[in-house]
């Protein structure tokens, strides 16, 4: 069985062999797959947050400033740790697409 690191080398030696057009057009077209797909999880990110937000009526940086409420029931401690996840998901998936367009700037065409 080929392991993962042979299977990538051997796709990079496949890859490297295509004429350039070939390699522009695929990189061209893996980039807008690509931007398709994180600015779908971060539409679905920011909605999740802005869903907290409007639910509790606060934003997440000034709950922690104050903490859980001392009466916060099971539903707000689940939806505190879900509210962190979507957060971090936004954050990650905006670095993501930064890193992706310092790519595209390379003169990826349409």
């Amino acid at each position: 069985m080929e392991s993962a690191t042979s299977i990538d080398k051997s796709i990079e030696n496949k890859f490297l062999l295509l004429s350039l057009e070939e390699k522009i057009a695929v990189i061209s077209h893996g980039v807008a797959v690509r931007f398709s797909d994180l600015n779908n999880r971060l539409f679905l990110a920011q909605g999740k947050v802005s869903y907290f937000e409007g639910k509790y009526h606060i934003k997440l940086s000034e709950l922690e400033e104050k903490g859980l409420p001392d009466n916060a029931d099971f539903e707000m401690h689940e939806d505190y740790i879900m509210w962190h996840h979507w957060t971090e998901v936004g954050v990650k998936v905006k670095k993501q697409i930064k890193s992706l367009q310092a790519v595209s700037e390379y003169g990826v065409y349409n």
